[in-house]
C-alpha cells in the first residue's frame, strides 16, 4: 500500500497533518450540513422513511436535543427480532454536537509501541479483508432501576442497549500490519470529536475480536454512531467502543483518562474504587408486556423480551409468572449469535389476577442473572446502591395489576 511508509520524517509529517486536520475544521456540527444533504435525507423516496402512523422513536433521558444527542434510548418495547434499526440505536455521548467528518479526509493513525507507525485512509482500511458480525452494545449505566415517573418504562430504564450487524476490519489485522512490540500491554483509542474521547483497552482483547467498523446494518455507520469509523468491542461496556475513531496508540500502561478514571469510574458506597470493569454480565428483560403498558383483558399473551451476555452465548432464558418462585424455560429465537441480543418467547394465559413477571438469563460460562438482592450481596451493598450504580444486570420484575396496568416491581 503506497502510503504506508515507516520513514520517520514521513511519519511525523503525516502525524502533523492529521493533527492539523482535526484542528482546522474536519469536525463540524451537524447544523453545518449543506442544504443538498438535508434535502436528500428528508426525501422519503431517496431514502425510505417509516410510515407516518408509526411512532416508534428514541426517547431522551434528560436534556438531549436534535443536535446534542447525548442521552437517547432505544424503544425496546416496540421492536421485534434482535436487530435494532440504525436510526433507533441508543445514543449516550458526552459531547456538544455530533461531528461531521469527510471520509475522504479522515485518517486512522496507529502508533506507539509498534515497529511501523502507519496512517490509514478509509479506502485503505476497506481494502483489508472484511468481517460482518451481529453484536450488541450496552452502556455501562444502562438499567439504573429508576423510581418515579420513568421507573415503569422499559425504554427509559433499560433502553441504553442496541444490537446491529457491524462490518469492518478486525483491529488485530491493523495492529499486525504495524508490528506490535513485545512489551506492549494496552491500546489507547481516541475519537475525532471536539473533546477527543479516549479509552484504554487491554491488548489481549484488541488482538482477539474487536472490530474497526465502517458499516452498520448494511449501510455506512450513522454520524451519531461514529461515522466514518468506530470501534466495536463485543461483550464489553459500550464506553470502550470509541466513535469517530482517529488514533490508536499501542502502550504498556492504560491512559487513565477522565472518561475512564473519572466520569465512568465505579465506586462503592465507602468510596473504594472497583477498578476497571469490562465484561457485561448475563442479562434479560421482558419487553412485552412491560412497565407502562396495559393488558386489555384476561386471555392468551406471548411474553417476549431480549437476553444478552458479555460472556458470549446465551444458553438459556427462563420466565417466571409468580415473582420468581418458579421458572420455566422460554423459547430462544434462532439464530442465537455470540455477543448479540437473543429474542426469547413464552406462551402465557393471564387469568386476571395480580401477577409478577420476570426472566433470568444463563450464559455459556454457567453464570446466572442475579436478583437485585443477590447482586447487592456480591458487592456488599444494599439494593438502593443500584439506583445510581453502573453495571447492573439484576432481574427486572414487572407487576401486572388486576386492571391490566403494569409497573416496575423492583422496589
Amino acid at each position: 500500500m503506497g502510503s504506508h511508509h515507516s520513514d520517520r520524517r514521513q511519519f511525523l509529517t503525516e502525524s502533523a497533518a492529521l493533527a492539523s486536520l482535526a484542528a482546522v475544521g474536519a469536525v463540524q456540527s451537524v447544523s453545518a450540513q449543506t442544504p443538498q444533504a438535508d434535502a436528500r435525507l428528508k426525501d422519503p423516496l431517496a431514502y425510505g422513511q417509516p410510515s407516518r402512523f408509526d411512532n416508534t422513536v428514541r426517547k431522551s433521558l434528560g436534556n438531549a436535543t436534535p443536535i446534542n444527542d447525548t442521552a437517547l434510548t432505544t424503544p425496546l418495547q416496540d421492536l421485534d427480532g434482535i436487530i435494532t434499526p440504525s436510526g433507533l440505536h441508543f445514543l449516550m455521548d458526552h459531547i456538544n454536537g455530533i461531528p461531521e467528518i469527510d471520509p475522504k479526509e479522515h485518517r486512522l493513525l496507529v502508533h506507539g509501541m509498534v515497529d511501523r507507525p502507519l496512517t490509514f485512509t478509509m479506502d485503505e482500511i476497506k481494502r483489508f479483508p472484511s468481517v460482518s458480525k451481529v453484536y450488541f452494545l450496552e452502556c455501562n449505566a444502562n438499567s439504573r432501576p429508576l423510581r418515579g415517573p420513568n421507573g415503569d418504562s422499559v425504554q427509559l430504564v433499560h433502553g441504553r442497549t442496541s444490537c446491529s450487524e457491524w462490518t469492518g476490519v478486525l483491529l488485530s489485522v491493523l495492529l499486525k500490519e504495524c508490528g506490535v512490540q513485545r512489551d506492549a500491554q494496552w491500546i489507547i483509542a481516541e475519537g475525532n470529536e471536539a473533546n477527543k474521547y479516549t479509552m484504554s483497552i487491554p491488548l489481549v482483547k484488541s488482538m482477539d475480536d474487536i472490530l474497526v467498523a465502517y458499516a452498520q446494518n448494511g449501510e455506512p455507520v450513522r454520524p451519531q454512531n461514529g461515522y466514518p469509523l468506530r470501534l466495536v468491542v463485543p461483550g464489553w461496556e459500550a464506553i470502550r467502543s470509541v466513535k469517530w475513531l482517529s488514533r490508536i496508540a499501542v502502550v504498556d500502561t492504560p491512559a487513565m483518562s477522565w472518561h475512564e478514571a473519572g466520569n465512568n469510574a465505579d465506586t462503592r458506597p465507602d468510596g473504594k474504587a472497583l477498578g476497571f470493569r469490562f465484561e457485561l454480565g448475563p442479562k434479560s428483560i421482558i419487553t412485552r408486556p412491560s412497565g407502562g403498558q396495559r393488558l386489555p383483558g384476561r386471555g392468551f399473551y406471548e411474553i417476549t423480551g431480549l437476553a444478552w451476555t458479555g460472556a458470549g452465548l446465551v444458553t438459556k432464558v427462563e420466565v417466571s409468572v409468580d415473582g420468581g418462585k418458579t421458572y420455566k424455560d422460554a423459547q430462544l429465537q434462532e439464530p442465537v449469535h455470540r455477543f448479540a441480543h437473543t429474542r426469547f418467547r413464552f406462551a402465557w394465559e393471564w387469568n386476571g389476577d395480580e401477577v409478577v413477571l420476570q426472566s433470568r438469563c444463563t450464559d455459556e460460562k454457567g453464570e446466572v442473572q442475579p436478583t437485585i438482592a443477590e447482586a447487592a450481596k456480591i458487592l456488599g451493598v444494599t439494593p438502593d446502591y443500584f439506583l445510581q450504580a453502573d453495571h447492573f444486570n439484576g432481574i427486572q420484575p414487572w407487576r401486572i395489576n388486576r386492571d391490566g396496568s403494569i409497573q416496575n416491581a423492583l422496589f
